[in-house]
């Protein structure tokens, strides 16, 4: 049971960073690598604000700005200086490797003696429950365990809400149309430029926020937890599109976080019946490399039969 709400509560953490990947990714069709960066900037951020005793609350919400001024860093040297978009998010990514370490000063900053949203809603729960565990399902929970639980489902359900209800507004049906159709947005005189910078920014400041709900959780920050993120988070969205399919906004919002629980729990799986951790990155992008290929070549094949026929 101890597997299944690790592997729970990271996959609802990390929903966050599929829906700023799904925004960047599928809404903007941009190559952001930033992630990998911004992801552990709002861990950082979040960490050393909160050693120096601010407010958790307050310290998260700096992580998700910092992760905002990191989106926005990557889309002024695309927009403002004609960077390729691939190449601007790898030079944010590689200029917040150094930054990171000069916030926390270090490679490793602990969280484990520290106030944190954890602890905060760890204190709320624990006259409710009236005991360190209890039972859910025939299962035994730790009081931290279900803490962390309704914290992040809590957040990632109002996300959500508020990505869907943000897409029915009129400026998030011109960010929509900013991604599929940008020629036709600047015909009715509206700023693609600034959509985009807008849009990288929310993106980074999602996952920059998942970084710092994650530092939280674990109990430290670490320099290198951000490596590879993104095709974490990409891998996500393509699960969630094979699920539930994209027929619209709202549901290819719910498939990314579907997609982020069940590939934790897969994940979570593999390890448990003896995957060596030290493949785990390869594993994913192999996964990865076969849910971008898979559907073209099955596409190919179903073509092929009806013109044979």
């Amino acid at each position: 049971m101890t597997l299944l709400l690790g592997a729970t509560t990271v996959g609802l953490i990390l929903a966050l960073l599929a829906l700023g990947v799904y925004l960047s990714f599928r809404i903007f069709n941009f190559p952001d690598i930033t992630a990998d960066g911004s992801i552990t900037l709002g861990a950082t951020v979040t960490a050393a604000l909160i050693v120096a005793q601010w407010p958790p609350l307050l310290a998260t919400a700096a992580g998700f700005a910092a992760g905002m001024a990191a989106g926005t860093a990557t889309g002024l040297l695309h927009v403002k200086f004609r960077i390729n978009g691939l190449l601007s998010g790898i030079l944010v990514m590689t200029a917040l490797y150094s930054i990171n370490l000069h916030v926390m000063g270090k490679s490793n900053l602990p969280l484990l003696d520290q106030k944190t949203l954890v602890t905060q809603m760890q204190s709320i729960l624990s006259p409710l429950l009236g005991a360190d565990d209890f039972s859910l399902f025939g299962w035994r929970i730790g009081e931290r365990d279900a803490a962390v639980l309704a914290l992040v489902s809590g957040v990632v359900a109002g996300v959500g809400m508020l990505f869907y209800l943000f897409f029915r507004t009129e400026f998030g049906t011109a960010v929509r149309a900013a991604g599929d159709n940008p020629q036709m947005v600047r015909a009715l005189g509206g700023s693609v430029d600034f959509i985009l910078i807008f849009g990288l920014a929310v993106s980074n400041g999602l996952i920059a926020l998942a970084g710092s709900l994650l530092a939280q959780y674990q109990g430290f920050a670490d320099v290198q937890m951000g490596i590879g993120m993104v095709v974490w988070g990409l891998a996500s969205v393509i699960i969630g599109e094979a699920l539930v399919g994209t027929r619209s906004t709202g549901i290819a919002i719910a498939g990314a976080i579907m997609g982020s629980l069940l590939f934790r729990l897969i994940v979570a799986i593999a390890l448990r019946w003896g995957l060596n951790p030290n493949d785990l990155k390869l594993v994913t992008a192999a996964f990865v490399f076969i849910a971008l290929v898979l559907p073209g070549s099955i596409s190919k094949l179903r073509s092929r039969r009806q013109t044979a026929r």
